[in-house]
């Protein structure tokens, strides 16, 4: 018999046979174990990218703003009052793009607008420029860092489960948690407005939650600018800074129940 053919079924098998294993170790490499995810400090920043970037500027960028309108703020004061209706519209715009760009704080801002229009009016004009503020603030943050941080805490099942637990489960809950954060005298503005950006909180509750966590602060820096008769000394009241305190330990352990709690659930299931 012809040995040929059987030959060449040999060779034909063998070369199938190198290409199995050739699409066997392709389909290994492919299907096998994923590196482990980096979750150190260095990258998380750089997955973050300019979400990082824009949190840094915004917890640095307002101590320092905040520090030049106090310089300068005699002058400033003295034009606003020479100027009443035109320095009133300046103010609110000012203050919108000031600290929506997360160049200048609230207070100093709001202690600017008790000096310079009293009471009423500078309760009002403060009122409009943090409300405003927040909206630039969202935007920029929706469109700089939002989609890098929605995607940094879904790849970290515990953070997924916190941030649900705090501002995920319906309009009061979240409401309610929301404005505590912005409650307290020292609770940053700007950075602020990333955060609640970045975890996702809609945009009817993220306004609301800032007039109503704002109003209350921004009332008393206002109250506190009507008392200045002197720019060279000017002192928060120690019930403002009491009350800044009690408010932010407040926050902190409400807040940290929560996520204890929604974590320990998370543990319960198996996760």
């Amino acid at each position: 018999m012809n040995d040929t053919p059987p030959q060449r079924d040999a060779h034909h098998s063998e070369a199938v046979g190198i290409g199995d294993s050739e699409a066997g170790e392709a389909a290994t490499g492919a299907g096998g174990p994923m590196p482990a995810r980096d979750d150190s400090a260095r990258a998380v920043l750089v997955r973050l990218g300019p979400a990082a970037i824009l949190g840094v500027l915004w917890a640095i960028l307002p101590a320092l703003g905040g520090i030049a309108v106090l310089y300068f703020i005699a002058d400033i004061s003295a034009f606003l009052r020479e100027h009443q209706l035109m320095g009133f519209v300046l103010y609110v715009v000012v203050f919108i793009f000031s600290a929506g760009f997360g160049l200048l704080p609230t207070y100093s801002q709001s202690l600017l607008a008790g000096y310079a229009f009293g009471l009423a009016q500078g309760f009002a004009g403060a009122l409009a420029g943090f409300t405003g503020a927040a909206l630039v603030g969202h935007v920029i943050a929706r469109t700089v860092a939002r989609e890098r941080m929605e995607r940094e805490i879904s790849a970290h099942p515990k953070a997924a489960i916190v941030r649900d637990a705090l501002v995920g489960r319906g309009f009061w809950p979240s409401l309610g948690i929301t404005t505590l954060v912005r409650l307290p005298p020292n609770s940053p503005f700007a950075l602020t407005n990333l955060i609640l950006t970045g975890a996702g909180v809609s945009k009817r509750v993220y306004v609301l939650s800032t007039m109503l966590g704002l109003a209350p602060r921004s009332l008393a820096a206002v109250y506190i600018g009507t008392q200045i008769s002197d720019w060279s000394n000017v002192d928060k009241p120690r019930w403002l800074i009491v009350g800044g305190i009690a408010l932010t330990v407040a926050a902190i352990l409400i807040i940290g129940n929560i996520a204890q709690r929604a974590l320990h659930r998370f543990a319960s299931r198996g996760g």
